[in-house]
């Protein structure tokens, strides 16, 4: 797999279950806004929300309900 060298974000190659395109389109449901990828624990980081979304069997779980709240600093 190939890194489009205009994207800066890393290439989710050798993490089983993810798929890049699909990464690529969502969204937070909150806030609409990107999200960033977190390979160690699985799920999918809206910072403005404070919010990260699991990711179950390479599924994304887009509920607000399902994610975990971040803590603040």
């Amino acid at each position: 797999m190939s890194k489009d060298p205009k994207d800066d974000r890393p290439a989710t190659a050798g993490t089983p279950g993810v798929d890049r395109q699909l990464l690529d389109f969502l969204v937070c449901p909150v806030t609409h806004g990107t999200l960033r990828y977190d390979p160690d624990a699985q799920e999918l980081i809206s910072d403005t929300a404070g919010l990260a979304y699991p990711i179950r069997d390479g599924i994304p779980i887009m509920l607000p309900e399902e994610a975990r709240e971040l803590k603040a600093d």
